[in-house]
């Protein structure tokens, strides 16, 4: 076992996920850089340095995230933070613009399959991976789990007539939701250890789930995320907040 804390941040190849990776290297972490294309997730690697190291990880492939965890338990020996960063909202297809994109998500609109393939990894996917990396972080002396939500998700926030986002509350805002709710639920679980497990929303950042629209940086972006990896023995479980403080579910 390596004497570094150890941190898996998924679909890390990009965007916020990166930019989380890079920033927690930069606070001492061994960094591992979950890709579903592991070419890519070594290119990214090497642009955070040598305590940099891609992990092949799809979230919706069992066996992928079962052979990603031998490979945290052969070669690194421990796991202290999971980030759940991996998520799919298909309003980066290529065939329209992001309103117009965000607007085949209504459930109205939407066929079962695209609801299913988004739920599969923002949903299902959070569990899976994160049921897989428990055994490493009930070891860890404070383990942390973050997982990137959304205010899109914000029950409260949408039922608000005057909200403009109500119009596009559609598969993937309702995904988050349901994230949201999961992460309450480990949280529950998971009380009576030392796991902390928060969500967090990056606000509208600039990725390609977006079809880069978005009006932050990935440095903006990450910066809850990691703010919340980095809690102490004081710090919150079972919360959903931004850099400004808590969201309302």
């Amino acid at each position: 076992m390596q004497d570094k804390p150890v941190a898996l941040i998924t679909g890390a190849n990009q965007g916020i996920g990166l930019q989380i990776a890079k920033d927690l290297a930069t606070h001492g972490f061994t960094v591992l850089v979950g890709s579903r294309n592991f070419e890519k997730g070594e290119t990214a690697a090497k642009s955070i340095g040598a305590e940099a190291h891609a992990v092949q990880l799809d979230v919706t492939d069992q066996t992928s995230i079962t052979a990603a965890a031998e490979r945290i338990r052969n070669e690194f020996g421990r796991l202290d933070v999971l980030v759940n960063n991996a998520g799919i909202s298909h309003v980066d297809k290529p065939d329209g613009s992001f309103p117009e994109s965000a607007q085949s998500g209504l459930l109205t609109l939407a066929s079962l399959d695209d609801v299913r393939a988004v739920f599969e990894t923002n949903v299902f996917g959070v569990i899976a991976v994160t049921q897989a990396m428990l055994p490493f972080l009930r070891e860890a002396s404070a383990a942390r789990i973050v997982n990137i939500g959304s205010t899109g998700g914000s029950l409260t926030w949408n039922s608000n007539p005057t909200n403009p986002h109500r119009a596009m509350f559609g598969t993937y805002s309702s995904s988050k939701t349901a994230l949201h709710a999961i992460t309450l639920a480990f949280a529950f679980a998971l009380e009576s250890t030392g796991i902390k497990v928060n969500a967090v929303c990056p606000g509208f950042t600039s990725t390609a789930l977006n079809n880069f629209a978005g009006t932050r940086t990935v440095e903006q972006g990450a910066h809850e995320a990691v703010r919340r990896a980095l809690i102490g023995a004081d710090g919150p479980t079972g919360t959903f907040s931004d850099e400004d403080g808590p969201i309302p579910w």
